[in-house]
């Protein structure tokens, strides 16, 4: 996939393609939907922004990212996009009225066909809408193709009702509207070392990600990136502060099931399968240990069920 850092730098590179236009904050079923469809006229493209608008313009209200940027084009590649346009976003870049907008897809880019979805909006102040972009477009040959919006078992597909469920812990719930589990990416860092003490080697994930799910113990698989084969890992993961012993950081912690081996420094993946139960306090290292052979089982059953 081909990326481009600024309508300047693109220039005529996606001439006749198809772009989807959107922030696609997650990539999730609604945002495929668009690609699919442009995929449908002609080589599909994106454009989109970076940082998030609501970063500059409202940062205390800005939402946390569910994928950060390096992730975000990861999964537009896989979604079948070809060339993306990395808007850069400023104060300065919000009050582009609509028209130059307009002038940039169309006539700087020259693409043939603009998805979008449709509640879309553009331009300082949101002034352009759909039915602006189509007569745009339609002065210049183009087409507007609208989207709508992506329902899974009656909820509409959006970023923010993704990003309410991974905070409520309900990663199973996001896992379908995201058509693939929530992952996150980090670095193994050194840790307490209780687990190992416990019969439970655990991985201490540091990860730079925004988001990250509500404390508790989940099902998980992981994988090393970087390493030839791919595969997955099953295991299951805590997040949260170790009330059995006092801690008060929050950390996540994965324990592989069935892997032996040095995890010190690796970089790895962990997709988030189903959270089998919140944090608790144990009265006892024995009781926590018993709970923990139990949260093993679980996260079996939910890995095997998961399949590949």
């Amino acid at each position: 996939m081909k990326v481009f850092q600024s309508v300047t730098e693109a220039g005529r590179a996606l001439a006749g393609q198809a772009l989807a236009l959107g922030n696609f904050d997650g990539v999730h079923v609604g945002h495929q939907a668009l690609f699919a469809e442009a995929r449908r006229h002609a080589p599909p493209a994106a454009f989109t922004f970076h940082p998030h608008p609501g970063k500059v313009l409202q940062p205390d209200l800005a939402p946390k990212l569910i994928t950060l940027l390096p992730r975000r084009l990861e999964l537009l590649a896989h979604y079948g996009v070809e060339a993306v346009v990395v808007q850069a976003f400023s104060r300065d870049y919000a009050r582009t009225r609509p028209g130059d907008y307009e002038a940039a897809l169309f006539d700087t880019l020259g693409v043939a066909h603009v998805v979008v979805g449709s509640d879309f909006t553009y331009g300082a102040a949101r002034a352009g809408t759909v039915e602006t972009l189509r007569e745009a477009a339609s002065r210049r040959n183009a087409r507007v193709h609208v989207v709508p919006p992506v329902t899974v078992d009656g909820v509409v597909a959006s970023s923010s009702r993704v990003r309410e469920y991974i905070l409520e812990g309900r990663v199973s719930a996001a896992c379908r509207l995201l058509g693939r589990p929530f992952d996150l990416d980090g670095t193994v860092v050194a840790g307490a070392g209780r687990g190992r003490t416990l019969g439970f080697p655990t991985a201490n994930v540091d990860t730079q990600n925004e988001l990250r799910p509500a404390p508790g113990v989940y099902a998980i698989r992981v994988r090393f990136l970087g390493e030839p084969s791919g595969a997955w890992y099953g295991g299951a993961a805590n997040i949260g502060i170790k009330p059995t012993f006092g801690g008060s950081e929050v950390t996540i912690e994965a324990h592989l099931l069935d892997f032996a081996g040095d995890l010190y420094g690796r970089e790895l993946r962990v997709q988030f399968l189903e959270r089998l139960r919140p944090e608790q306090r144990f009265g006892s290292v024995a009781e926590l240990t018993g709970q923990i052979k139990r949260d093993v089982e679980a996260a079996r059953t939910v890995i095997a069920r998961a399949g590949d």
